[in-house]
């Protein structure tokens, strides 16, 4: 880990460019006290803080306490994002109870080609979630069809994805009168 001085700048050169400082709180229950603080410490150090964007990351997992015959943990972690779009990313994919931004304080300004590669990813991320889903759900004919109609949907969607990312979106026609 970098020395403070060290964290302070790069932290702000991060913020300056749409980068997202803020600190995320994830709770896991169980019972069995034992197996809770190895899954929050891979769930810190395997999954978040080696999610795509992530800069870096600091923060504590508390000891397991007994409540209502479950064993129940915390972990507060800050976590620098290289913009919002891998804050969002972690937020869909981790689920955390609660999250607080520290910086940047004040408005946060998006490009609106970053906000059209956010907003594509925002629907793949829900088109994997949904296929995830109906394929738990659906059986047969309907698992094929929908699988079919999926695929071609993630294609389209990758298309686009590429587009907005290479700044290539097709221009919207004016409206005839």
């Amino acid at each position: 880990m970098p020395q403070k001085n060290e964290v302070n700048e790069i932290t702000e050169k991060a913020i300056r460019k749409g980068g997202i400082l803020a600190k995320l709180y994830f709770d896991m229950q169980s019972k069995d006290s034992e197996e809770l603080q190895p899954l929050m410490s891979d769930l810190v150090n395997e999954r978040l803080l080696k999610s795509p964007g992530v800069m870096y990351g600091f923060g504590s997992i508390d000891n397991p306490i007994l409540i209502d015959g479950t064993y129940s943990t915390n972990a507060i972690v800050t976590v620098l994002f290289n913009d919002l779009g891998a804050l969002i990313n972690v937020v869909f994919n981790l689920s955390p109870v609660a999250i607080e931004v520290l910086k940047p304080q004040g408005d946060y300004v998006i490009k609106a080609g970053h906000l059209n590669t956010l907003l594509l990813s925002l629907s793949q991320i829900s088109m994997d979630y949904s296929r995830y889903i109906l394929t738990k759900v659906l059986k047969g004919e309907d698992l094929e069809r929908i699988n079919k109609e999926l695929k071609i949907r993630e294609e389209m969607a990758k298309k686009a994805l590429a587009q907005a990312k290479s700044g290539e979106l097709p221009k919207e026609k004016p409206p005839e009168d």
